[in-house]
């Protein structure tokens, strides 16, 4: 893994080194119609973001999938900066897992960057024949070439926390990564670290839970997750599962970048707090609460407190910040984790939200704010929704944020959102003191799309990015 092989594979060899690495001038994102009224299928965007471009902050090309439902969400690599050391290995796949239909489309991104071809589909059928599964989510490529994703059920939609592999070549479906019978209960995202023969996955809850919604007697009832899954990356077995006492809906989980690094962070979503894993003395893993977002006392809304719903997070390359999102206060944070036991807030920005003033819920008792944030305006448009998928420039000083979070929820908590579509946003990052502020020159509307509002979701770039990329 020397940074001087003349001729070396995908990615970085460090995560400082990808700090160097270029701006980026394209995004990828999923755009989803299912739930939107519109009979289309999902497609995926490409936007410019290169400010010398005269399409800056457009979408340059759509990419529709062959059928209509899918409900796109996430992507992966087919290689990443785990295969730096293997020069054959060459990032020029997208990988599109499926919540809904369940099928995986591969996209072809290398031959023409600008304008992406699907290169394979592969069947749900196919996946639920050899691996017994649904509603598959996180992509993430492996050292040994090959892809893994994550999935949330099995073929009757109760949970099942399992991973496919995908032959990284010709990706066809290879089966389970865990033993048989070894699957977690509930499934959603997963991080690995081989130094440490490592992976950690969090859980949402059975497709049959949130398919439709959110109902607040399911949490009652217990059917929402709150808990850590430690594995043994060589066994590929459960070794440790962390209860949470205050961590409901753990979703999305990030270890250091740093690959000696032995804790990490995990965002839960419906107690809004950020967890902090880490390995303990005794060599097993532990888990605390290091940052809570307060609930705000409402009226006017469907319960009368409203949790944050931190939705998303990312780490700075340097493990130096971490951002994360409250889809339905609002508001994207940074905060310092210079010492990662106790983070310190560095920045806050509005981008919407549930809580604005003028708007349906009036907030009776605030722990943080004065007086209700005002609504967001681009270029003249107020935008719907919250900040929910967010995305770091390699060098850290730019953040992308998208606003729709899954169709059916959006429909729920944002009906904007579905006659409007999503919006993308770019926030200018100070890394030297913290701080966040938007820029208004940027706006992509996707309520403007050529077949109707869509809902734009995860964001990526061509070449690789800190939600993506894993170094060993």
């Amino acid at each position: 893994m020397a940074t001087k092989c003349t001729k070396c594979g995908p990615g970085y060899p460090t995560p400082l080194e990808a700090m160097k690495g270029p701006r980026e001038e394209i995004i990828y994102l999923p755009c989803i119609y299912r739930n939107t009224g519109t009979e289309a299928p999902d497609y995926l965007a490409t936007v410019d973001v290169d400010p010398k471009s005269p399409q800056y902050s457009q979408v340059i090309h759509r990419l529709p999938m062959p059928y209509l439902k899918d409900e796109l969400h996430h992507s992966g690599w087919n290689t990443c900066s785990s295969c730096f050391g293997d020069s054959t290995k060459s990032r020029n796949k997208l990988i599109l897992p499926c919540l809904i239909s369940s099928r995986i489309y591969v996209v072809d991104v290398g031959s023409e960057p600008r304008a992406p071809k699907l290169h394979k589909v592969i069947e749900a059928s196919e996946i639920q024949a050899k691996c017994n599964v649904s509603s598959l989510h996180t992509s993430h490529c492996l050292a040994s070439g090959e892809v893994m994703v994550s999935t949330l059920g099995d073929l009757q939609g109760n949970g099942k926390g399992s991973f496919v592999l995908l032959d990284g070549e010709t990706f066809e479906v290879k089966g389970t990564w865990e033993k048989p019978g070894d699957a977690a209960p509930m499934g959603y995202d997963f991080w690995y670290q081989p130094r440490h023969n490592v992976m950690v996955s969090t859980e949402w809850a059975a497709p049959n839970v949130f398919k439709d919604g959110f109902n607040p007697a399911h949490v009652e009832a217990g059917l929402y997750g709150s808990r850590i899954f430690v594995w043994d990356w060589q066994r590929h077995e459960i070794i440790q599962t962390l209860q949470m006492t205050d961590g409901l809906i753990p979703l999305e989980i990030r270890f250091l970048h740093d690959p000696t690094a032995t804790q990490g962070f995990v965002g839960c979503a419906l107690s809004s707090n950020i967890q902090r894993f880490y390995k303990n003395e005794e060599g097993t893993w532990s888990v605390e609460k290091v940052i809570q977002v307060p609930s705000k006392k409402v009226k006017g809304w469907m319960l009368p407190e409203m949790p944050g719903l931190i939705t998303d997070i990312l780490l700075s390359l340097d493990d130096r910040f971490l951002y994360f999102s409250n889809w339905l206060h609002g508001d994207i944070r940074q905060y310092d984790i210079s010492n990662p036991q106790k983070p310190r807030l560095a920045g806050q920005i509005f981008l919407g939200g549930s809580v604005v003033r003028g708007g349906s819920v009036q907030v009776l008792e605030d722990q943080e704010l004065t007086c209700q944030p005002e609504p967001l305006v681009v270029k003249g448009k107020r935008i719907p929704g919250g900040p929910q998928m967010i995305q770091l420039s390699l060098d850290g000083k730019r953040l992308y944020a998208t606003t729709s979070l899954y169709s059916a929820w959006d429909k729920q908590f944002y009906p904007d959102l579905i006659r409007e579509g999503s919006m993308m946003l770019q926030i200018d990052v100070d890394t030297v003191n913290g701080g966040l502020k938007l820029n208004p020159n940027f706006l992509v509307d996707f309520g403007k799309e050529p077949l109707g509002p869509a809902l734009a979701h995860e964001l990526r770039y061509p070449g690789g990015d800190c939600s993506s990329d894993i170094w060993i």
